[in-house]
């Protein structure tokens, strides 16, 4: 878990535990107040791992075919 996603966990726990207001957790993590209550929807079903990014080490979606890339770099290095 990254350290952003950590922080996000802290801050969701202490608004769970009513120790932190919605308006302050926004501001904390620099989200709308709307982000904030979708975010501690999730983190309250399925806790603290629904923070996490679903993705990592996935390659991207918009990444470019290895076959194009090569014939790109070919050419830059021709000219």
């Amino acid at each position: 878990m990254s350290e952003r996603e950590r922080n996000r966990v802290e801050v969701l726990a202490q608004v769970d535990d009513g120790q932190l207001t919605i308006d302050n957790a926004a501001n904390l993590l620099d989200l709308t107040r709307r982000q904030i209550f979708r975010l501690l929807k999730r983190y309250r079903q399925d806790g603290a791992s629904s923070i996490r990014h679903k993705a990592p080490g996935k390659p991207p979606n918009n990444r470019i075919h290895k076959a194009k890339r090569d014939y790109t770099l070919s050419l830059i290095k021709e000219n």
